[in-house]
């Protein structure tokens, strides 16, 4: 087992959260992943790692795969104007991951809780959500109440949007 998802599964384990691990070949978008996914219920997420211009802010969005997002204007709703995507040395720094493995699971690694979680209404008005463990050869599926649970318990800053 890869040394990020045991993190993962021991710190879910820790907080009593059910979950179900699903394992496959590395993907590295959501388009790969949906074959593998088949039969599996739930918000299927995508996770953007935003930053401001000045660098000072690092925004975790979460949102359904299918679901398209203009970065100017969610930039706007949440008052943070120059929203870009951050660098792979940012995924490193503030999640401990990289691309194709973005996730919320990657504020366990965010120990001053630097980075703002906004989750898209849609995903937590599903029963179940599914999120790689900070690696892109396996998906978690667990419940939404276990995800806030989770969110909870890391101590980041996590707000509820319309995307």
């Amino acid at each position: 087992m890869e040394t990020e998802a045991k993190k993962v599964y021991d710190f879910l384990d820790a907080l009593g959260v059910e979950y179900q691990v699903i394992e496959h070949p590395p993907v590295y978008t959501c388009d790969e992943l949906e074959q593998y996914m088949n039969g599996v219920n739930g918000a299927h997420c995508k996770n953007l790692l935003l930053r401001n211009k000045k660098g000072n802010r690092h925004i975790l969005v979460i949102l359904e795969e299918s679901k398209q997002m203009n970065i100017k204007e969610f930039g706007k709703q949440i008052g943070i104007s120059n929203l870009s995507f951050a660098s792979e040395e940012r995924l490193i720094k503030y999640l401990g991951v990289t691309t194709g493995a973005v996730s919320v699971f990657g504020i366990i690694n965010d120990q001053e809780h630097e980075v703002e979680v906004y989750i898209d209404r849609d995903v937590v008005d599903q029963d179940f959500v599914n999120f790689h463990p900070n690696v892109n050869t396996s998906t978690v599926h667990f419940s939404v109440d276990g995800l806030k649970q989770f969110l909870a318990a890391c101590g980041n800053p996590v707000e509820i949007v319309h995307v």
